[in-house]
């Protein structure tokens, strides 16, 4: 009686469908995660080698052509003052001819050496007669009896007068110095050839400044060349007997007279492959040319790859041992399963049902143990990766790109947040009007539409203001947002801007001078009710999520802040016209005396004080000083910077956050600085304050977060 219940329980196990396991498809699935784990990678670092070896071939033509502009720009310099000495020369002689110039030479021999003076490109002046004598030298007097009649630069001196003529590199006769000189023919009345005026130009000076731009890297390369492409001066020279090819895409581009241009060749004289830029020096036949070794680019290239690589092969090689793991794992537990899976058929119910459970914990625990195993291993690879996206290692220029894009908006939006407000930064400066709107009028047009048309009415001498360019610009783009807004089916948009004098006018501005921003359109107008209130904060008559009510407020706080007042008149069905009054700039005079007067205060060159809270804003900043050649020190509070300067320290600029904790704020510290060491350089930066007003009163710089770099570098004078 108590066997049957047994036997229907044995019967239920035996006939219940044992759980099956797909050892094949997991060990497909794990070979597959192995060739992605080794492809995917390689696939990378090639497309990354590839692009970052590109990106080094741009940087690189674009350092050699910045090289090449600041070598034509010396070699304009001092060509022009070397054309302008044969010129006085000429004017001073007139039509002498030998006999009259050798009788006054101790004159002109002094006259040459004031003309040529100290300037240490000059090696000597000279000047020659018809036949090539040498009758005045800067250099010595008497002249020696040295005659260069036969000689190349003379020849064609009198050949192409009055036009100057560059000589291949010489040794001077008389100054023994390394030189190539300048020749200009002198030109009679009647056309007749008088002699020529050469200045000698000492090619060392010029190699001199080629080693100091290029810091002594060997890979660099500066020269100067003449039109038929003979060279004049190189850096650093070439070994003593080489001779450069004459036919090469350099010197044919340079007999073309191309004005510029990039090529890639390798020399003829060493055999090394460089990257050149060559621009034409003015109206001068002659050529300066910069070239970087391309073995220096890939020696670069090849190191910073290598990294890569093996940052990138560390988790995956973890990866692939990970998989190795599994597939041995795998293996092991295929042959248990098969194992188990025989002995099941044989055991009784119970027995069968317990095995089961515990088939199923350990399975369990083995899917547990290697899902968390996976996912560290995952999170390293992720973390890796984000890693190297920081790091610009990879193409992010789209998401870059969007990120920009919404970090821009985002700071627009504070901006006018922070202005309506009244608690933005300001970087107020002095605008000129008249040109300053003319250049804003393609961005209103644009901003305005086909339909509509822009006049812009602006009387002569419109005086100066002084507002925040940006929050001006701003101001000017919500009226047009708004007229446009108001005439959808097209119409005129006008800004008229003038001088006015206010007397006892109903703007509740004192009385003074003013200039008058009256921004005009023939739109649908507005009724009384909306005009009373149309500067208020985020009031607005646009459909809901069309506007946020900020545009008006925003261009009545930019008014205000600037010291002047916006009005608006309206018609319904007429139109709408804003005035912006802006008080009259007017420069201070004085000031520069008065900063002159106070006493000279001892700083450390170079050094700057950073106080700042917040280390990840201090170390960007410090970063940023650093790269202009600052030592910087960096406070947390003003508290601990007050204590350092009173301890004696004294700094090329103190650089100070308005808002920290402590017992002194930025202004604070600023008010104290300015009592105390009235010399002492001191600037402001924020995001956000409420005493701007007390801070301006100080006349010291605020910089406005995120400000510029150029803003910065413009307060610091430290650096090499």
């Amino acid at each position: 009686m108590e066997i049957a219940p047994v036997q229907r329980a044995e019967r239920v196990t035996v006939d219940f469908p044992m759980p099956s396991r797909n050892f094949a498809a997991t060990r497909r699935m794990l070979l597959t995660v192995l060739a992605v784990s080794i492809v995917f990678p390689l696939v990378c670092l090639a497309g990354y080698g590839y692009l970052d070896y590109q990106r080094r071939i741009a940087d690189s033509n674009d350092m050699i052509d910045r090289l090449a502009r600041v070598t034509e720009e010396q070699a304009v310099k001092v060509l022009d003052l070397d054309q302008q000495m044969p010129s006085r020369i000429v004017d001073l002689l007139g039509n002498k001819n030998d006999a009259q110039i050798r009788s006054g030479d101790a004159l002109l021999h002094d006259r040459l050496r004031a003309i040529g003076g100290d300037f240490p490109q000059v090696s000597s002046i000279f000047l020659l007669g018809v036949d090539g004598d040498l009758l005045v030298s800067s250099r010595t007097f008497p002249a020696p009896a040295v005659s260069i009649g036969q000689r190349d630069d003379f020849l064609m001196a009198k050949a192409m007068r009055p036009q100057p003529y560059f000589s291949l590199p010489m040794v001077g006769p008389v100054s023994q110095n390394d030189v190539f000189i300048t020749s200009t023919g002198r030109v009679g009345a009647d056309g007749q050839f008088l002699g020529v005026v050469s200045v000698a130009l000492r090619r060392d000076y010029f190699s001199r400044f080629y080693r100091d731009l290029t810091n002594g890297d060997p890979a660099l390369a500066l020269g100067l060349y003449r039109q038929d492409g003979n060279l004049l001066v190189r850096y650093p020279p070439w070994p003593a007997g080489a001779k450069p090819t004459a036919h090469s895409a350099f010197t044919q581009a340079l007999r073309d007279k191309q004005l510029f241009g990039h090529v890639r060749l390798n020399s003829t004289v060493d055999g090394v492959e460089r990257l050149l830029a060559f621009r034409r020096v003015g109206d001068y036949p002659l050529y300066v040319m910069s070239a970087y070794a391309t073995s220096s680019i890939v020696a670069a290239w090849r190191g910073h790859f290598i990294l890569i690589a093996v940052l990138t092969a560390v988790p995956c090689m973890a990866i692939w041992l990970l998989v190795f793991f599994s597939l041995r794992q795998l293996e092991g537990e295929r042959r248990a399963w098969e194992r188990w899976q025989g002995e099941v058929a044989m055991r009784l119910s119970a027995e069968a049902s317990s095995r089961q459970l515990q088939r199923m914990g350990a399975l369990g625990n083995l899917v547990a143990n290697v899902a968390h195993d996976f996912n560290n291993l995952l999170m390293v690879v992720s973390a890796n990766t984000e890693l190297a996206r920081l790091k610009r290692y990879t193409n992010l220029e789209k998401e870059v790109l969007a990120v920009e894009r919404a970090t821009a908006t985002a700071e627009s939006l504070t901006r006018r947040l922070l202005s309506v407000a009244r608690k933005q930064p300001l970087k107020q400066q002095p605008l000129n009007l008249a040109s300053w709107l003319p250049a804003a009028a393609p961005l209103i047009d644009a901003a305005l539409g086909d339909n509509i048309e822009l006049a812009l009415n602006l009387v002569d001498n419109v005086w100066p203001v002084l507002a925040d360019p940006t929050d001006l610009e701003f101001a000017i783009m919500n009226l047009v947002v708004n007229a446009r807004d108001a005439m959808p089916r097209g119409g005129r948009f006008v800004i008229r801007c003038q001088n006015n004098r206010l007397v006892g006018s109903d703007t509740l501005l004192p009385d003074g001078e003013y200039v008058l921003i009256a921004c005009s359109d023939d739109g649908v107008g507005m009724p009384e009710a909306v005009v009373r209130r149309a500067f208020e904060p985020l009031f607005t008559t646009k459909l809901r999520g069309s506007g946020a009510g900020l545009g008006l407020a925003q261009v009545l706080s930019m008014c205000e802040q600037a010291g002047g007042t916006a009005k608006i008149d309206s018609v319904p069905g007429s139109g709408t016209t804003v005035r912006l009054y802006l008080p009259r700039h007017r420069k201070r005079q004085g000031a520069a005396g008065a900063d002159a007067a106070q006493p000279a205060v001892p700083a450390a060159a170079g050094v700057v004080l950073l106080v700042e809270d917040n280390e990840d804003v201090a170390a960007g900043v410090a970063a940023v000083l650093e790269t202009f050649g600052c030592e910087v020190r960096h406070e947390p509070t003003a508290d601990q910077a007050f204590d350092v300067l009173t301890g004696g320290a004294r700094f090329e600029l103190v650089l100070s956050d308005i808002q920290m904790p402590g017992k002194l704020n930025g202004i604070d510290l600023a008010e104290k600085v300015r009592s105390a060491w009235p010399s002492q350089k001191i600037a402001l930066m924020t995001g956000y304050a409420d005493e701007l007003e007390r801070a301006r009163r100080l006349g010291v710089a605020i910089l406005a977060k995120p400000f510029n770099i150029d803003e910065l570098h413009a307060l610091v004078a430290c650096g090499p």
